[in-house]
């Protein structure tokens, strides 16, 4: 099946998350702790088909404001696709990149409210935090380390694909003209007027090439 992430059409399996789908297309999400509920900077605000994703987290409920959970804020590297379906996502950090290039000056108030939501939560971030040594949110340091190693490595190859297609512009095509060969042109014909004109092998040639020919070095015969 396919979802789109930030206008970008990308392959996915049903069971995937969303964040692995987005790394598997090179689809801009951040993730600096490479998907384990941490940073809290892969946020993605659900536009459509958020009835084929996965309920809600704890980790989502820990860390997410109702405001933000109101607005379809999800967090890619918790939300898994259950059912097939068209479903479009945009990323917060795209979403950003698209205001500073649009509306510089909405980005402080946009980063205030994020602050303002970050901060109603944090208490209960931090509480879910020191309770991950056991169940499912455990963390593996090895594991984690692995992971944000391949965050950075994913993060890297994006900006390496932004910037050659930045700079891969599409070689200009040029058009080769062809002169024609043993071109006679009748006296007292025309480039418009071009019946009796031809080239040597019998055939009607362009009023361009009969220009060609009458600024030519070649006598009229």
């Amino acid at each position: 099946m396919k979802i789109r992430i930030n206008d970008k059409e990308c392959e996915a399996q049903i069971g995937d998350r969303l964040l692995d789908t987005a790394r598997t297309n090179h689809g801009h999400i951040g993730y600096f702790c490479g998907g384990n509920a941490i940073c809290q900077t892969c946020y993605v605000r659900v536009l459509e088909g958020q009835e084929l994703l996965s309920p809600m987290s704890d980790a989502e409920k820990s860390m997410l404001s109702d405001t933000l959970i109101r607005e379809g804020i999800r967090m890619a590297c918790q939300t898994t696709i259950e059912k097939a379906g068209t479903i479009r996502i945009l990323s917060e950090v795209e979403a950003v990149k698209q205001m500073v290039g649009s509306n510089p000056l909405a980005a402080p108030a946009y980063m205030g409210k994020m602050g303002w939501e970050s901060a109603v939560k944090f208490t209960e971030t931090i509480a879910f935090q020191a309770r991950r040594e056991q169940g499912e949110y455990k963390l593996e340091l090895w594991q984690l380390f692995t992971d944000v190693v391949a965050g950075i490595g994913d993060a890297i190859q994006l900006v390496i694909d932004a910037v050659q297609s930045v700079f891969s512009a599409p070689p200009v095509a040029t058009t080769k003209t062809e002169q024609p060969e043993n071109l006679t042109v009748c006296c007292g014909s025309t480039a418009e007027n071009h019946t009796c004109c031809s080239n040597g092998n019998g055939k009607t040639v362009s009023p361009e090439f009969v220009r060609l020919h009458q600024h030519s070095t070649v006598s009229c015969n």
